[in-house]
């Protein structure tokens, strides 16, 4: 029997290679990355293509939305900002790895590769409870997009925002990632490094207590301190 076929926005980290594991029980996937002018561009790209590899999914998409880093904003894309290190505190303001609206910019591109080749849902591996207080990371965003991919595309398009990931923590989302056999070793968290691991920023932070969480090894390579 056929399945619906997906689209899931994959960054090739440790949360979306856990939401691609997800989408791949149910799914045909098609998946898409997105290079923005990011610190370590070139090792989420490297990340994706080795995910999808594994998964054995000959569509993909890569797309360059340039422009989120001629806005700024963001000390992802301008490395003349320092990024956070530490983890993030409850009621602590945005931090400056936040991307001015960047989850609409990717939905928006999913939503318009989904409705041309008839996929049916789109995932992403957004994460709010355990995330760093972005904004467009909460399920009502997700929702009130949803509203709008319904509102304007054509009336027999279907396309569903999943968001599986969005109520665990990292701890849970690195155990559901190992209970679906989800190649993490294949994954890049870090905000700044690209040959190893930093282990100092807000990502690597999150990563590793999610790891100790989940009472499991990272097997990506960190610096020695």
């Amino acid at each position: 029997m056929a399945r619906d076929l997906a689209v899931v926005l994959a960054s090739g980290g440790l949360d979306s290679a856990v939401c691609v594991a997800e989408a791949a029980r149910d799914h045909e996937l098609a998946l898409l990355h997105v290079n923005y002018g990011q610190r370590t561009e070139a090792r989420e790209l490297q990340s994706f293509h080795a995910l999808a590899g594994h998964y054995g999914v000959g569509r993909r998409l890569v797309v360059d939305l340039g422009h989120l880093r001629q806005i700024g904003g963001s000390s992802l894309v301008d490395t003349s900002r320092p990024v956070e290190t530490g983890l993030p505190e409850d009621g602590a303001p945005v931090p400056s790895t936040y991307v001015p609206f960047r989850n609409a910019n990717f939905l928006a591109v999913g939503v318009s590769w989904a409705e041309v080749i008839g996929a049916r849902a789109l995932y992403i591996g957004a994460v709010g409870e355990d995330g760093s207080g972005y904004p467009d990371c909460r399920a009502e965003f997700f929702e009130a997009f949803g509203a709008a991919i319904e509102a304007g595309t054509r009336p027999e398009t279907r396309v569903a925002i999943r968001t599986p990931l969005i109520r665990l923590d990292k701890a849970a989302i690195v155990g559901r990632g190992i209970e679906l056999e989800a190649p993490l070793h294949l994954t890049w968290s870090c905000y700044q490094a690209e040959d190893a691991a930093c282990g100092e920023c807000e990502s690597c932070r999150l990563r590793l207590r999610g790891f100790a969480g989940a009472g499991a090894e990272d097997p990506i390579p960190y610096r020695s301190p």
